[in-house]
């Protein structure tokens, strides 16, 4: 049977959380020349995540724990809501490569699902230890898991948490990923193996993002009828078309009730550049925690207006800002480096 013939679903974001995952970022080739200046803010966004929910780290070895320790002492962070598990890892990205939990609620149940990981379609080996974590956490909760036996990330999907699920074709459809598989097949996947029954397909994702279009950069849920979508104002910009393109889209679609979408959209900030290289900010990279939600920020002009857009699209918590000039270097943000364990 699978896990959705089992009453299992995927819970959106902004549902009640029992923890957070993350994993200590270490490869410095993800962050060249900049890794020790993330860190600071990276503990900042652990310190604000433990206010309201246990946060577990993945780290390799004890010395990485204590320079871990180090630098969340530093934040002044609450360590009776941290904990530190020796899984070890390649990269920072537990979005992408952690654990993804179902619940079903009726039960009272947890399983894990351990998709495929190849690092955004081989681009970044190696990646075996990232691939290997989800079943290491199933092992620890003695949790069941499951093995659908394709690639996915968790930054390529969002949920409403009511059968809803947006992703884009840019990325599941890439012939990186599972080239075996058609639009159908893939479909099939995701309902059995999240719990869904309404896929909803958006088409490119960001200039500069190397996952190949992950939706967790250009449109989010943050009600169960309600997406904010990240808007290019400036006609010359590369993303301006491709999310014009997006929002059209949107308009047109509807949840699994049949009503529309509720769209509320968001500014992007001005183009970062570092060595060249267009990098992926995006203000929808953020992460709902249970008491805040953080969103990078980038000393851009754009800062403070959505910050207050998305203040305003989630009333029951505060919305924070956090400057994410370094940790952009890496390609991703607070949302690609989280992952949520959801509370039964």
């Amino acid at each position: 049977m699978t896990p959705k013939e089992q009453g299992y679903f995927f819970p959106a974001e902004f549902a009640k959380h029992t923890a957070t995952w993350l994993s200590w970022p270490h490869k410095e080739a993800s962050w060249p020349g900049k890794i020790e200046s993330i860190y600071p803010v990276y503990c900042e966004f652990i310190k604000h995540v433990a206010e309201g929910e246990k946060v577990n780290i993945n780290v390799v070895d004890e010395a990485m724990k204590k320079k871990a320790t180090a630098h969340l002492q530093k934040a002044e962070a609450d360590f009776a809501n941290i904990q530190f598990f020796f899984h070890p890892t390649n990269d920072a990205w537990c979005r992408d490569h952690g654990p993804a939990f179902l619940v079903n609620h009726g039960e009272k149940k947890k399983m894990i699902v351990d998709w495929g990981y190849n690092a955004w379609g081989g681009k970044y080996p190696p990646f075996d230890l990232d691939d290997h974590i989800p079943t290491l956490v199933a092992h620890h909760y003695h949790l069941p898991v499951v093995y659908p036996g394709i690639v996915m990330e968790g930054g390529s999907v969002d949920f409403n948490g009511k059968g809803t699920v947006l992703t884009t074709t840019s990325c599941l459809l890439n012939p990186n990923r599972n080239p075996h598989l058609n639009q159908k097949q893939i479909e099939e996947y995701l309902n059995n193996h999240y719990g869904t029954s309404n896929i909803l397909w958006l088409g490119d994702g960001i200039v500069g993002d190397d996952t190949d279009g992950h939706i967790d950069d250009i449109t989010r849920f943050v009600n169960e009828d309600t997406v904010v979508t990240v808007v290019e104002e400036n006609r010359k910009d590369e993303n301006y078309a491709p999310l014009q393109e997006n929002l059209k889209n949107l308009k047109t679609m509807r949840l699994e009730s049949a009503k529309q979408i509720n769209i509320v959209e968001l500014p992007m900030p001005s183009a970062i550049v570092y060595e060249d290289m267009r990098l992926p900010g995006s203000y929808a990279n953020f992460y709902i925690a249970n008491k805040y939600v953080v969103v990078p920020t980038f000393r851009d002009t754009n800062d403070d207006r959505a910050l207050t857009i998305l203040q305003e699209s989630f009333p029951d918590r505060k919305v924070i800002g956090l400057d994410s000039r370094d940790i952009i270097w890496g390609l991703g943000s607070f949302h690609c480096l989280s992952q949520q364990e959801p509370a039964i």
